[in-house]
């Protein structure tokens, strides 16, 4: 497998400065924000993003007194990038992430997943439910394949499988309400230096199940039976202006026994990135839910 790895340089001048980490997981290296002391709060990323699209939320969390990881998906941000798509599974990002939180050897933890951090995190979660206590969940799902998707979501997949340019920035400033400056554009771009960094944001899309049989599919449904019985916490903070995964706290809330009875939002004036939009707004509710 051919690894890429963005230039350190790449990240200077982003008033992104929180201290970070390497772990290596199958010879991948993985960089992970590890700030703070307390309560673990895991905040994982989808997307094209990185961890970048937690700068709003990390430093109240820290105030509040928690710790907070928040890592860079394999092929996003700091961490290694595996250069062709075929080296993008559903199955390969469960198990280097899985791999990762093994290795950080945390527990009681609070796992923040939106986009493909719920996916992927909400499959850790399914594999070590023990070790976590509460779990918020914004614009993401969990889905086998059983449902039938959106048609924005499959005008995405469509986009990423065939567009001759992948421009992430400019992908990420569609998907917000409030308008991104270009300093913040350049920032999500900049872990891609040029079209051979972004195999792995090209391919997340396709790995989505939307099929009964696809390759994931059972994985899930299996996932979704640890997660109905699972007695942790349950929060939805889903946006209001995301056309691709309105309606999907509704199956969060129905099936998980720990999310009866509590405070679900829904954060107003925000599309899918809503940790761009209101990323303040979002960790002052979970800080009031702790």
């Amino acid at each position: 497998m051919d690894l890429l790895t963005t230039p350190e340089h790449r990240f200077e001048a982003l008033g992104f400065d929180f201290p970070t980490r390497r772990v290596e997981v199958g010879g991948v290296g993985i960089f992970t924000v590890d700030v703070g002391a307390g309560p673990v709060v895991l905040l994982m990323h989808g997307e094209p993003t990185w961890s970048y699209l937690y700068r709003k939320m990390i430093p109240p969390l820290v105030a509040a007194g928690l710790r907070v990881l928040a890592p860079d998906l394999v092929g996003f941000g700091r961490s290694d990038k595996p250069a062709s798509i075929v080296d993008h599974t559903f199955a390969g990002h469960v198990a280097w992430m899985t791999g990762w939180f093994d290795a950080m050897e945390v527990d009681d933890v609070t796992l923040f997943g939106q986009d493909w951090g719920g996916l992927i995190g909400l499959r850790i979660l399914a594999n070590r439910p023990e070790r976590f206590s509460r779990l918020v969940v914004s614009n993401t799902g969990l889905p086998t394949g059983d449902q039938t998707m959106s048609d924005a979501f499959l005008a995405w997949q469509e986009f990423a499988r065939t567009s001759p340019e992948f421009a992430v920035g400019s992908i990420v400033a569609g998907g917000v309400v409030n308008p991104l400056t270009p300093e913040t554009i350049a920032a999500y771009d900049a872990p891609f230096p040029d079209e051979r960094f972004k195999a792995a944001p090209r391919a997340m899309p396709s790995l989505v199940p939307t099929r009964p049989d696809d390759p994931e599919a059972e994985a899930n449904r299996r996932a979704w039976q640890t997660l109905s019985s699972w007695e942790g916490g349950v929060l939805t903070l889903f946006s209001d202006s995301d056309p691709i995964t309105a309606g999907g706290e509704r199956p969060f809330q129905k099936m998980m026994p720990g999310a009866r009875g509590q405070p679900h939002r829904t954060i107003t004036r925000a599309g899918h990135f809503v940790q761009e939009d209101a990323g303040v707004e979002l960790a002052g509710a979970l800080i009031a839910w702790l």
